[in-house]
């Protein structure tokens, strides 16, 4: 893979040169289905739409000539399960074409008016330059919320770009490495309190096969002087304490979310090095007005190391965050240190009365610490907007498609089934 050629090195442009949309659905709908039905946070309150809602099946099936949300007589069922499939075919400078299949299922395992809507998304992207990722990410409600039950299990075969350490780091020093990747994060979570659960967890990720090219100058990479073993293990115990009151965690209507993360990875369990970390993840969902739909939307992510030292693909660095989705507006790995602090807010619009399309406005703001110093010296902003079209109606589940415009000419496409948070 000849990565010298690029014309910008930092662009990470996702274009998608063809959708086609499945989705399955129960064939007996409630009147549930036909109009959209919000809550805000763990308010009694609802938003209902006086507009028939309608989705990329309702398309489909209007230009296949079938005949939309059928109501059969009898007694009717409501689906229990919400299933979106995307299957397209991306470019980015980094992957080349790629063929993506992504996944999600939306369910509630008791009664909706009492427990959170769980789902579990799947996603399969394999590249012309033969990488690999599967992501399997569940978030799954007991009755009543009595436990929410998360897992995090992921292959990666991945050729990665990396600029070096801290908020100064060049592009001059792009570093390709290449890697497999397995990671087996979950966490079980009991209720504490109204929306406050608390639990543990165990998190390993295994690199194997890591292998760097090295600096076009000839001189050693940051990495290479930090250290990069052709295989690390991180394997630890985690502590968690989380305060979630909002209803659906596919597209937040409103409410509040809070996760608090204690990861320490202990030699005795089997990692390489004794190291711990903190993330902090708050997000901030504020309706702007009663019956009016649009949202604006705040969030914090600040990644940060305690002691020891993590192996260097294990530091925070930009779009490696749980969803990867920090950083719009530069390429993943652009910026990776031993902390990091982030702040994005998003202004989330409709576009059409039915809920087929709508839009959003967002900014951010990263830094990373220096190296070694921890000092933080630097930021580093994007803004950029997008537009959203949903793909089922019944779980609020969007395709999103946003260009973000960085500093130092950095810009892009950036694709995601479902919110960005």
């Amino acid at each position: 893979m000849d990565r010298t050629r690029r014309s910008c090195r930092i662009l990470n442009t996702a274009i998608l040169t063809g959708f086609l949309f499945l989705f399955t659905k129960s064939p007996a709908q409630t009147d549930s289905s036909k109009y959209t039905t919000t809550r805000s946070g763990s308010s009694d309150s609802t938003h209902a739409s006086v507009y028939p809602q309608k989705d990329l099946t309702d398309v489909l099936h209007s230009i296949a000539g079938k005949k939309k949300d059928g109501f059969p007589s009898g007694p009717q069922v409501p689906a229990k399960y919400h299933f979106s499939i995307v299957p397209a075919i991306g470019y980015t400078l980094s992957t080349g074409f790629a063929g993506i299949l992504a996944s999600n299922v939306a369910f509630f395992t008791a009664d909706s008016t009492k427990t959170n809507e769980s789902n579990i998304a799947i996603q399969m992207v394999y590249s012309q330059y033969a990488q690999l990722t599967i992501p399997v990410l569940v978030n799954w409600w007991t009755r009543d919320n009595q436990y929410n039950i998360t897992a995090d299990w992921r292959y990666y075969k991945y050729p990665q770009d990396t600029y070096g350490l801290g908020g100064h780091s060049s592009l001059s020093n792009e570093d390709d490495i290449d890697y497999s990747h397995l990671r087996i994060h979950q966490t079980i979570l009991k209720k504490i309190g109204a929306a406050l659960y608390g639990g543990m967890g165990y998190f390993l990720d295994y690199y194997w096969n890591v292998a760097e090219e090295g600096l076009q100058s000839g001189e050693l990479s940051d990495a290479h002087l930090y250290g990069l073993p052709a295989k690390t293990v991180s394997s630890g115990a985690v502590l968690k304490v989380l305060f979630d009151d909002r209803r659906n965690s596919i597209n937040p209507d409103g409410g509040f979310y809070s996760d608090i993360l204690y990861r320490s990875n202990l030699k005795a369990l089997g990692s390489d090095t004794n190291w711990q970390s903190l993330t902090l993840d708050i997000r901030k969902y504020f309706r702007l007005s009663p019956g009016n739909p649009n949202i604006l939307a705040f969030w914090s992510y600040d990644w940060l190391t305690l002691s020891g030292k993590p192996p260097y693909l294990d530091l925070p660095a930009t779009g490696w965050d749980t969803y990867n989705n920090t950083g719009r507006g530069y390429i993943q790995g652009r910026f990776r240190s031993e902390n990091m602090v982030y702040l994005e807010t998003e202004y989330r619009f409709v576009i059409s009365r039915n809920g087929l399309f709508g839009g959003v406005a967002f900014a951010n703001m990263q830094s990373f610490s220096d190296y070694p110093s921890r000092r933080f010296s630097k930021l580093w902003p994007a803004a950029g907007g997008g537009l959203r079209i949903k793909v089922n109606k019944h779980s609020n589940t969007n395709i999103a498609i946003d260009y973000g415009i960085g500093i130092d000419g950095s810009k892009g496409f950036f694709v995601n089934l479902g919110e960005i948070f």
